[in-house]
């Protein structure tokens, strides 16, 4: 194995090209029952998650964090940020250099590298993944990151070059990420839209499918020939389980008391009501505060009553998230501060906007013509002030929150129609507009999910703000990094002055972890990383 560091081309680049740590609240996701005895090869893992992954294609659309768990076992990103420092190291690419304009990269990748089906890991291979999601648009979860693509190239063998027509300085970053795990060319000769059952996905992960059985589980086997996880992965060949099953148990009490009674060794998605449950039976918790999109209420711009920006900011005004977060949540949760969470690299407080004040709300309410109705709700022109929101789920406090929300408002006179849904039926809505307010969150280490989910091209928020459309292109053009976080420090005090999304409280991803199960982790995305550390007491 060639061992060389990731390199950055210019100095003016180099800090942003390797990302500088952020600091998190949370422990760094090592399992706490990890000892100083060595590994057991062998041994089945069962972790039970709460929702079916519902698409095993790694770019496609799934149902979230279950999804990625899953697919992660299955490909290889062409780097690996490390959690504990957000840097970007080596994986399937041994190094990338950037030109000045963060309009090209280079990637030199390994040539040990196989497809579990036998077939070399190339530079071709590199280039027919990423065309391919380019090629499948809006069915893809990963095109967003190719903002201003424009081709691949193959160099050699073992060399590719990315471009872009415009600057993309958050392209490195994107490579680490589940959705941009290179694919066998067999993959790639099936359609995209009939990946999803995984039969057809072959990487070049530490598993390979065994089987899935829509709604129950997902089995995986070991490759017994995988011998290039990342160096600081701490495992240099083959994952020490035989398999994993991801078992699909929706109730997260089911999942606590099968935790409990050693039915699985390891439950995802713990409930903050459950915690209390696993510390008292003396059960290891793993958790991550996750960065990215906070939780928060992201306003409808095409609504006609959510595009009003007074009704926007008493909304703001009128929501007490410290109450929300330790009515639904605990204190592994932080509050909302900015539409970026606190472990983001370039988040900036903005809870200055977000301050609790029904009384002002009220004022900012009848300033722009709502009156108070017999039944508590204002109205104006006949029209009542009543919102449509929507929401996933996938995340069992979501309707604990979104009612205290929802009582919060009633008291300012602002109603609040709650529709929850899974995750295709709610994506469905956003694409055809049919909501007003939308609720959710998104992981992802690197400032640039502000692009994703604002800006003018991407967003399902039908924002049209071309000084906020400045600030997100342009930070995807500074090549200096505090030039970078200062341009996302503007670009989220625009999202906030403006109130296009208000933010309730982050989201921290929590594992329970079973006795004599060690190596499971948490990555810089606050999601389980490859399990090729993991392993388990011999029976």
């Amino acid at each position: 194995m060639r061992t060389r560091s990731v390199l950055s081309a210019a100095a003016v680049l180099s800090a942003a090209l390797v990302l500088a740590s952020c600091a998190s609240s949370a422990p760094q996701g090592s399992t706490p029952t990890d000892t100083d005895a060595s590994p057991v090869d062998g041994g089945d893992l069962v972790l039970a998650i709460a929702n079916d992954p519902i698409s095993l294609n790694p770019s496609g659309i799934g149902s979230g964090n279950d999804t990625l768990y899953v697919t992660r076992q299955l490909v290889d990103s062409l780097l690996y940020q490390n959690p504990e420092t957000s840097e970007l190291e080596p994986w399937l690419a041994e190094s990338y250099t950037a030109n000045a304009d963060a309009t090209v990269f280079t990637f030199e990748l390994r040539d040990d590298v196989t497809f579990s089906d036998g077939t070399p890991f190339t530079a071709e291979s590199v280039k027919a993944t990423f065309d391919d999601i380019i090629a499948a648009g809006a069915l893809s979860q990963s095109v967003s990151s190719f903002i201003g693509y424009d081709q691949t190239v193959v160099v050699d063998d073992d060399t590719v070059e990315v471009r872009f027509s415009s600057p993309n300085a958050a392209f490195p970053n994107a490579t680490a990420a589940v959705g941009l795990g290179i694919v066998s060319a067999s993959t790639l000769a099936v359609p995209f839209e009939k990946r999803a059952d995984g039969e057809s996905v072959i990487g070049t992960g530490p598993f390979t499918l065994d089987t899935y059985t829509k709604d129950v589980s997902t089995v995986l086997a070991q490759r017994d020939d995988y011998a290039w996880a990342p160096a600081s992965r701490d495992n240099d060949g083959a994952a020490h389980l035989d398999s994993v099953t991801f078992q699909v148990v929706p109730e997260a009490s089911v999942r606590t008391g099968g935790l409990e009674s050693d039915q699985f060794d390891a439950i995802g998605g713990v409930q903050p009501t459950d915690v209390a449950v696993l510390e008292a039976a003396g059960i290891p918790l793993v958790h991550r505060a996750n960065p990215g999109l906070s939780f928060g209420l992201t306003f409808n711009e095409a609504s006609p009553i959510a595009s009003d920006i007074a009704v926007r900011e008493a909304i703001a005004a009128g929501i007490n998230a410290e109450e929300v977060r330790d009515t639904s949540l605990n204190d592994l949760f932080n509050v909302g501060t900015s539409a970026l969470a606190k472990n983001t690299p370039s988040w900036a407080d903005q809870s200055a906007f977000f301050e609790f004040d029904p009384d002002r709300a009220g004022e900012l309410l009848d300033d722009a013509g709502w009156v108070t109705g017999d039944d508590g709700i204002r109205a104006k022109d006949g029209q009542r002030l009543a919102l449509d929101l929507i929401w996933i789920t996938n995340f069992g406090p979501n309707q604990t929150s979104l009612e205290l929300i929802q009582q919060q408002l009633k008291q300012i006179g602002v109603e609040l129609n709650l529709s929850g849904s899974v995750v295709p039926d709610f994506l469905e809505k956003q694409t055809a507009g049919d909501f007003d307010i939308a609720w959710g969150n998104l992981s992802r280490a690197d400032g640039d999910v502000l692009r994703t989910q604002f800006s003018k091209a991407t967003t399902t928020a039908r924002i049209d703000d071309p000084e906020l459309e400045s600030l997100l292109q342009g930070q995807l053009a500074a090549g200096d990094p505090a030039a970078r976080t200062e341009i996302l420090a503007e670009a989220q005090a625009r999202i906030a002055s403006r109130y296009y999304q208000i933010p309730v409280h982050e989201l921290t991803s929590i594992l329970g972890i079973g006795a004599g199960v060690h190596g499971i982790t948490l990555g810089a995305d606050s999601r389980l990383e490859s399990l090729v550390t993991a392993w388990k007491d011999a029976e």
